[in-house]
Parts: C-alpha cells; structure tokens; sequence
C-alpha cells in the first residue's frame, strides 16, 4: 500500500544539460545507478522480427540461456517459446526461466511441467503468501533475455499472442520495441537477472560469471537502472524519469502506455515545456489492454493539457514501449512507465545510453507513432463523457496500486 496515505514531500530538482560531460555521473548517483558499456546491435519494432530474434537467438545458445518476464499467456508464442528452450535443455544448455507468478498464471501447470521434464529450470518471482499478502503487490516486471552472457535483448514485449493483435481490440499488433545488445552491459545484466533468481530461491555460481565475455568493437557508455525493490522514499526509476526530465533542453519525447505522473513529475513536465522544451508523450489510446487504467490515466492529463504538451493517443492497437528521447543526446528505454507501480512496486530494468545509431532509430519509432496517434486537445478533453470521468475519478482512488 506505499504511498496511498502518506503524504509527498515537496522538493524542487534543477537538472543539468543532457550535454555536459558529467551528465551520465551525476545520473547514475542520483538515481542508484551503475554505469558500464555496450553497443546496441539492432533495433526492432515490429513484433514479428522481435519474436524471431529471440528465438533465433535461443537457437544459438552454446551453454546458458537466462529469461525473466513479466507477461505469458497461453497461445503460439508461449507454446514457440517452449519448444525452442526444451530443445535447447535437451541439448544439454542450461536453462533458466524467471517468470513473474503473477504475470503468468494463465499458463497451466502442464506447461511449466514440460519445459522441467526437458530440464529447464524454473522458477517464480513472488508467488503469493498468506503470511504477508501486501508483498504480493510487488512484482518482476523487467523483460530480459541472455545467450551465454555474450548477447542481451531487452524491451517490452511479453510471450503472449496479445503483442499479435490478439485481444479483441486492436486492428495491428501491438507497438512495441527491442534492442539486442552486447558489451560489457552483458555482463553486469547477468549478474542482476542471478540477484533475482537467489530472490526466487535459486541457485548461483558465481565462478560461472564471465562478465568480460561480450566484446563490443565500438563501445557507448550505457547506464543500467535496476530499480529493485523501491519504495515512496527510495525509487531510483522515479529520479531517473525525474533527471531526464530536468535535463533536456530542446527536445523531451516519452513513450509510456501507462501515464500516471505524480504532481511533482507534472511541475517538471510544465517547467520543461515553460523553458521552450519540445515536450511529447506518446501514449495508449483506446485500444488498451486495461480500459480503466486508459480513464484513470486520461482523467490527469488536465495539468498536463493546460501546460500545452502534446498527448498523442496511438489508435491502431495497444501503445506499450517504454522509452524517453532527451534532445538528440540520450535515451533511456526498458520496462518502466511513467506511473507509480514502476515508481514504487515493481522491480524494473531501464537502460541509458548516447549511442547516436539508436538515437536516431528511436527518434523514428517515435515520429511512425505520432503519425498514428490523435493529439489530445484541451476543449474535447474536458467534454469527455461523463462515464469516463466517472470510471477515471473512481480509479484515482487506487491510484497508488495502479
């Protein structure tokens, strides 16, 4: 329940440029962030190379292959899925599947049991506790993938047919991003994915950890934001929005299918826009997989909309990347929404980086998503129907368990 009946402490935060040598330092002190290397090798938006990828990659496992997730659902993802790790288990590679009890308790048991029977391990993030029910509130919602901790994937997209298109609504699939990665990031990515699995009680080697077996040719400096375990007063996910935000200067692009700012992250969107920052959120329209967190969110865009940023609502399908373009220096990219589950619940995994390849890549996935969003304009804002607003005020009520 954190954060429902406490009080926020108001505080005022002055970012630096996104351009200054010391931008990534001071990042990574502010927000319990750890700072390393690495090269993004490609850059993938479209949910049918993203699912090929990560099988493919699968394939090419020689000895360890790590994932976590948070969202599987029966269907022919989950099931493509199974097939390549049980082949690969067979093999005689070891496996190590993480997955979220929560985020995944559609799949039976006879799912799970198959992929053990091939000698995959398997094990579940929080399953739930009658000795402490509110614990249950925390969940894994980081999306990671390793081979042979030389190769990384890292992004949004769940093992479920919904990121297809498949949920009743949508009339493509749904929009989403991955980034296959290799370098030195590599490494200290497989060292955070064992935290988590000593957490659901399993067991690690630590003299099976290579951390310099992933060689990138052209490293970028990349900053890698766990945000494990956060609370109201400690949520490195929280400063590190907060810090993108203070430090742009021309341009501040956020993607977030889920946006429940706090008051305080909305001063730092008008201060932005009030200094001439081109401010833009890319955001879920109607077509959400969760109709009454697409009213809750809507029913806080008033401060957002009376200061001018644009709000662009994707229409073709479900909007679910996670990202923020600061001018043309940095982005940041992973598993966190701008709303306080991320902040304050969940575990998280956001990347940072100055590459300029990406930059540009994400600057176009995010240009391909305004095209298909409608911008939210103040006027019809506020002539919504009344069973929205009324379906939006009632979920502001929980709005700190969104």
């Amino acid at each position: 329940m954190a954060g429902t009946f406490q009080r926020q402490r108001p505080y005022h935060l002055t970012g630096i440029g996104a351009s200054e040598s010391h931008f990534l330092t001071t990042i990574a002190s502010m927000s319990d962030s750890l700072i390393t290397a690495g090269y993004p090798l490609a850059f993938w938006s479209d949910i049918d190379t993203i699912q090929a990828a990560r099988l493919e990659l699968i394939d090419q496992a020689q000895t360890l292959i790590q994932f976590e997730t948070f969202k599987m659902s029966p269907g022919k993802r989950a099931k493509d899925f199974a097939d390549a790790l049980c082949r690969q288990a067979i093999a005689g590679v070891t496996v190590q599947v993480l997955a979220d009890s929560y985020g995944a308790k559609e799949l039976p048991a006879s799912y799970w049991q198959r992929l053990q029977n091939a000698g995959v391990q398997v094990l579940f993030f929080n399953p739930f506790s009658g000795r402490s029910p509110l614990d249950y509130l925390r969940r894994n919602h980081r999306k990671l993938l390793i081979v042979d901790q030389t190769i990384a994937m890292v992004g949004g997209a769940g093992i479920s047919d919904l990121w297809d298109g498949k949920d009743g609504k949508s009339e493509q699939p749904w929009y989403d991003f991955e980034i296959k990665w290799q370098g030195d990031a590599v490494g200290m990515l497989t060292g955070f994915f064992w935290q988590h699995w000593l957490t659901a009680g399993g067991h690690v080697d630590l003299n099976q950890h290579h951390p310099g077996r992933s060689q990138a040719a052209t490293p970028s400096p990349v900053l890698i934001t766990p945000g494990e375990e956060p609370s109201t007063g400690d949520s490195p996910i929280r400063s590190l929005f907060q810090l993108c935000i203070t430090s742009a200067q021309r341009r501040l692009w956020l993607a977030s299918p889920y946006l429940l700012p706090d008051q305080i992250t909305c001063e730092m969107l008008d201060q932005a826009c009030r200094q001439g920052v081109d401010v833009r959120i890319l955001t879920m329209g109607p077509k959400s997989d969760k109709a009454y967190v697409y009213y809750t969110s809507r029913q806080r865009y008033g401060p957002l909309l009376r200061s001018q940023i644009q709000i662009h609502e994707y229409q073709p399908s479900m909007m679910h990347g996670k990202i923020v373009l600061i001018d043309d220096d940095w982005v940041s990219f992973g598993s966190a929404n701008l709303d306080p589950r991320s902040f304050f619940h969940n575990d998280e995994l956001n990347l940072c980086t100055n590459n300029a390849q990406l930059i540009s890549q994400v600057a176009a996935f995010f240009e391909s998503g305004f095209e298909q969003s409608e911008v939210v304009q103040l006027g019809p804002w506020q002539r919504r129907p009344w069973q929205e607003k009324l379906i939006g005020r009632l979920g502001n009520f929980f709005y700190w368990q969104l």
